[in-house]
């Protein structure tokens, strides 16, 4: 695949910046950024931090090469101040943050970049377009496993986004509990376990549906998915099991009234033996259509384009300010775009029973601990060099947990409030 470097996913308006600043001398002062959500979207309860791990190999990798430096120079985009100063750039400043995994809520500071200003401009659109795009995809992926009660969901959506948004869609998902994907890529980058099965166009390359079955079961064995709705699904189950016979790992529903199939399904295939092949339904499923087959004898889902666009909501809505200079708070005052200044510290507060009680978040202030308290951030990034981060599968777990401890009501899929509240402890 043609891949970009992460040098160039820089907004021509933060490359303005770095040159006006080189020339009058703020280049180099030290400032704090942090990327945080004014709101949930619409109808969310909590975020989820998703991203991190692959942003922090982005940076690590961020470098301008020399055809790209002409690019900027021959389009007007950098002059030879600024062209000499990306040729030797290295972030040499310092990221902390949330863990992947972690929930996140209006305020939190889910991540803080220090440094000089310029070496950390030049990494706002970077940044926000990893966060607010695996953000996005790990939330409304978390709120389908919930719906899902505990049976596996596989990720299935790479024919409805971008090639590359489909790799970090895959590993988003999987951080947020499904089972695997389809998505070949992702398998082979993170060790997302894969899965998948014929299509339709398949059954329809052969003279007739036991052809297609047959020529699948040849190939793969017994322990396969069987797509049965291509005519009629009755019929296309009698064929399934007639191939396979009883011991048919599964069969796969692309279409029609899913509860009701379901049923039917289960009924015909524990009559033909088949008391142990599992059913899986897919089809434009998201967690509101995952949450109405719960007393379905569904045993696997499969979601595709709504898990990729966010389920309604494709960004985070994060955003990246500049909170420090030099040591003083800076705020913006803009209506209804205010902002904070100072860096933050944050703590999530637990009743003993390890029930989460509230996000507090310090401005340039010391955590007033209390026994129960939890830190939210974790070192990355130190004096430029990347720090050991969580596996994917730690990450996976984190978020297990934290599910767990917010409130049930947190868990809803009805609109409301923030499954805890935030506490901002300003500046003093």
């Amino acid at each position: 695949m043609e891949t970009i470097a992460p040098a160039l996913m820089t907004d021509q308006y933060e490359l303005t910046m770095v040159s006006a600043a080189l020339r009058d001398g703020t280049a180099d002062r030290r400032c704090v950024f942090e990327v945080f959500a004014r709101r949930l979207p619409t109808g969310r309860r909590y975020g989820v931090v998703a991203g991190t791990g692959r942003l922090i190999e982005l940076i690590r990798d961020f470098r301008f090469e020399p055809g790209e430096i002409e690019f900027l120079r021959s389009a007007g985009v950098v002059d030879e101040s600024a062209a000499k100063w990306l040729a030797d750039y290295r972030f040499s400043g310092e990221i902390e943050g949330y863990g992947e995994g972690e929930l996140f809520f209006p305020g939190s500071p889910i991540l803080t970049v220090s440094g000089k200003f310029a070496e950390c401009v030049v990494l706002e659109t970077l940044i926000l377009s990893v966060l607010n795009h695996d953000c996005a995809i790990a939330a409304a992926a978390a709120r389908m496993v919930t719906a899902a009660r505990g049976r596996p969901i596989i990720e299935m959506g790479s024919r409805r986004t971008h090639e590359h948004a489909a790799v970090a869609a895959a590993r988003a998902a999987y951080l947020a509990g499904f089972a695997s994907t389809s998505n070949l890529a992702a398998g082979r980058a993170y060790g997302i376990p894969t899965t998948g099965t014929s299509a339709h166009a398949f059954t329809l390359l052969h003279d007739d549906e036991p052809a297609a079955f047959a020529s699948q079961v040849a190939a793969l064995g017994k322990n396969t998915t069987l797509l049965v709705d291509t005519y009629d699904i009755s019929q296309g189950i009698r064929n399934a099991i007639a191939v396979a016979g009883p011991d048919l790992r599964a069969v796969r529903i692309d279409s029609g009234d899913l509860s009701v199939l379901a049923q039917q399904s289960r009924e015909l295939l524990d009559s033909l033996g088949a008391t142990e092949t599992k059913i899986i339904v897919s089809g434009d499923m998201d967690e509101y259509s995952i949450a109405t087959l719960a007393a379905e004898p569904v045993d696997i889902y499969g979601a595709g384009t709504a898990v990729v666009t966010g389920s309604g909501a494709p960004t985070a809505s994060l955003v990246y300010k500049l909170v420090e200079v030099d040591g003083r708070p800076v705020v913006k005052r803009s209506e209804n775009k205010a902002t904070v200044g100072g860096r933050k510290t944050a703590i999530r507060r637990h009743k003993p029973t390890g029930t989460a009680t509230e996000e507090i978040i310090y401005s340039q202030g010391v955590p007033d601990h209390q026994p129960n308290d939890r830190l939210l951030q974790r070192t990355y990034v130190a004096g430029g060099e990347i720090l050991e981060t969580p596996t994917l599968t730690e990450s996976r777990d984190h978020l297990r947990q934290n599910l767990i401890s917010i409130p049930w009501e947190g868990l809803k899929l009805s609109a409301g409030d923030p499954a805890i509240p935030v506490v901002i402890v300003p500046t003093a």
